[in-house]
């Protein structure tokens, strides 16, 4: 366990009280972005959802904010799930975490009553990070060490390995926090990944009828199959395999587009002084492919196959955190660079400042 002391404002600026009021009362939000906890029960959906229509066709999970409300009144913790895909701010925070830190991100807020207890006492399959937002909590963290009493605070955050025990308490007044979930990557999963297809091609045909009589025959075939393996295990390529699992991430993050309307409006009249910025949150990785005439670009949630002429001209924008066509001069002729710089406008990586 480690607590961390930041600028209030900060926190409190990702997801405040009203915030989460506008998501309960005045959205559309459905299940399974809210769960409602009390007791440490997870309560059921019906106590707390309606159905409607949209255009002619049925809606259902639709959140209920009188009922949700009345449920909190009465001492239940709501859950909002998932913010990273639907609140900017916390969008904003996985994308550049993600990117730091290399593991898929998740984002969650506990909106608890005063004095209220939504879950007893439980560990969580990855790391967390947690700051308070509104309020206070009592937190009960079990260590090495023994139980650890941290009160949050807006302005306090704390990290958990995995797997620590903990539980959390609002005292005297209302109580909201978020936790952001590390979902690692592990080693296993890089192995496995990358002997999947040398799996693949083991043959899946039938033991032999009545290997049970002579298991050592079956030992020494078995024996030849495993080291026909190893031998192609030992032949992969590990470069090659990192750069599959870079691509593999760095391809299916979510699309982080804030803006992105203005952009596309705005890209056709992109001119050689037009300043740009490189969108917070978005990687640039150019890898080499077996074409050594084309380039790779990695752009989170998705890649692009370009020449591999303009690869001094991505590195440079790669390395500003805001630059104007013109400086590209060195690398594209005037028509070349405006279309480049349109292209990456549309897709997402650069953004026209206004």
């Amino acid at each position: 366990m480690h607590v961390h002391h930041a600028d209030p404002d900060a926190l409190v600026g990702l997801l405040s009280l009203d915030d989460v009021d506008e998501l309960l009362t005045s959205s559309a939000i459905r299940t399974p972005s809210v769960r409602i906890a009390q007791d440490g029960a997870v309560l059921p959906e019906s106590s707390y959802t309606r159905g409607a229509t949209l255009a002619g066709r049925p809606l259902s999970g639709l959140v209920d904010g009188r009922r949700a409300l009345a449920l909190f009144d009465g001492g239940a913790t709501i859950v909002l799930q998932g913010l990273h895909r639907y609140w900017p701010a916390l969008t904003a925070l996985i994308a550049e975490l993600e990117l730091e830190l290399g593991h898929p991100c998740q984002a969650n807020a506990y909106l608890t009553p005063p004095g209220a207890q939504g879950f007893a006492v439980h560990s969580d399959s990855h790391d967390v990070f947690v700051f308070q937002t509104a309020g206070s909590k009592q937190w009960e963290v079990h260590t090495p060490d023994g139980v650890e009493e941290p009160l949050l605070v807006p302005g306090i955050s704390m990290y958990l390995p995995t797997g620590t025990p903990h539980a959390a308490r609002a005292q005297d007044t209302v109580s909201l926090h978020v936790t952001l979930g590390i979902n690692q990557l592990t080693w296993r999963g890089l192995v496995e990944r990358s002997v999947r297809d040398v799996l693949a091609g083991v043959s899946d045909e039938h033991l032999p009828a009545g290997w049970l009589d002579d298991p050592d025959r079956l030992a020494d075939e078995l024996g030849r199959r495993l080291e026909l393996l190893a031998g192609n295990v030992r032949n992969l390529d590990a470069g090659g395999a990192v750069d599959a699992e870079v691509r593999r991430f760095l391809t299916t993050r979510p699309s982080r587009l804030a803006g992105g309307l203005h952009d596309v409006l705005a890209a056709g009249d992109l001119a050689d002084g037009t300043l740009l910025r490189r969108r917070a949150g978005h990687p640039c990785v150019l890898l080499a492919g077996a074409d050594p005439s084309r380039v790779e670009v990695l752009l989170g949630d998705r890649s692009l196959d370009v020449p591999a002429r303009i690869r001094p001209a991505l590195e440079e924008v790669r390395s500003r955190r805001e630059l104007r066509p013109s400086d590209l001069a060195d690398h594209l002729d005037e028509q070349s660079r405006l279309v480049l710089c349109r292209r990456l406008v549309r897709e997402g990586l650069l953004e026209v400042v206004r």
